[in-house]
């Protein structure tokens, strides 16, 4: 059982993702914008990862590559939009092998009293597009990426 919610309701362009990490929202925040900490986490565990560029910075841009053991390639980019560190994080998020299908993403690294809650917000440009998405395997590398992430957030924190 998964320790990540996800919510994407029917006939709606939304996706919301919450889970929880025990680290502070900086700690949290760090892990989630470095390029070098990103790199380790985010993705299914069947793929490598490549970051190309990763300008955490309002305007900034950011591109990766996601590699199967045959050497196929997914790519993703986007642009950051508004940085509010330990807080929210404000981008555009596509899929190079569909382009145009942009979406706006919004994360949020709330304190609680164990922690952190990671809340991100995912608005599609259709319902179709939407669909497509969590249609993709997303739910699965959505939940290994959240678990390297817990491992990788306890070991940056020294646990």
């Amino acid at each position: 059982m998964s320790d990540t919610t996800i919510n994407a309701p029917a006939n709606t362009p939304f996706i919301e993702v919450i889970r929880d990490f025990d680290a502070t929202p900086e700690q949290l925040f760090r892990v989630s914008t470095d390029p070098d900490l990103v790199s380790q986490w985010l993705g299914p565990n069947d793929l490598e990862m490549e970051v190309v560029e990763y300008d955490v910075r309002p305007g900034g841009r950011y591109r990766y590559i996601h590699r199967t053991a045959d050497g196929t390639e997914y790519a993703f980019r986007g642009v950051f939009h508004a940085i509010e560190p330990g807080a929210m994080v404000i981008q555009t998020f596509e899929y190079e092998g569909l382009p145009g299908e942009v979406s706006l993403e919004k994360a949020t690294y709330t304190a609680t009293e164990n922690g952190v809650r990671l809340r991100t917000w995912s608005v599609f440009p259709s319902v179709e597009a939407r669909d497509g998405m969590v249609a993709s395997g997303m739910e699965q590398g959505l939940n290994d990426a959240m678990e390297k992430l817990t491992a990788l957030v306890a070991k940056e924190a020294g646990r």
